[in-house]
C-alpha cells in the first residue's frame, strides 16, 4: 500500500518537474531573465528572514532539549517580587 502511494507521490513530483522544465524551455530570453530577476529577489528576502530567524530557531531546539532551562525559569519567577495574588493566577504561588 506504501508503496503504490510512493510510486504516485514519485510520479506526481516528476511530473510537475517535466513541466516547469517545458515551460521554461518555451520562454523567451527577456521573459526568463524577467523570472530570473524575480527569482533573485524572492530568495534574497528568503535568505533574510532565515538569518533573522535563526536565533528563535536555535533558542527553540536548545528549549527543547535543555530541560534545565524551565527550572531556571520557574526559580527566577517564583524569586521575583511580585505580588502572591499574580503568582496564584500565573500558576507560581
Amino acid at each position: 500500500m506504501e508503496s503504490n502511494s510512493a510510486l504516485d507521490k514519485k510520479g506526481f513530483i516528476y511530473k510537475v518537474n517535466t513541466n516547469l522544465q517545458d515551460f521554461w524551455l518555451n520562454l523567451s530570453d527577456s521573459q526568463r531573465s524577467i523570472f530570473k530577476k524575480i527569482w533573485s529577489i524572492l530568495t534574497y528576502k528568503w535568505q533574510w528572514q532565515i538569518i533573522l530567524n535563526a536565533p528563535f530557531l536555535v533558542i527553540w531546539i536548545l528549549d527543547q532539549t535543555i530541560p534545565a532551562v524551565h527550572s531556571f525559569d520557574m526559580q527566577l519567577i517564583s524569586s521575583l517580587p511580585i505580588p502572591v495574588t499574580i503568582k496564584t493566577l500565573l500558576g507560581f504561588g
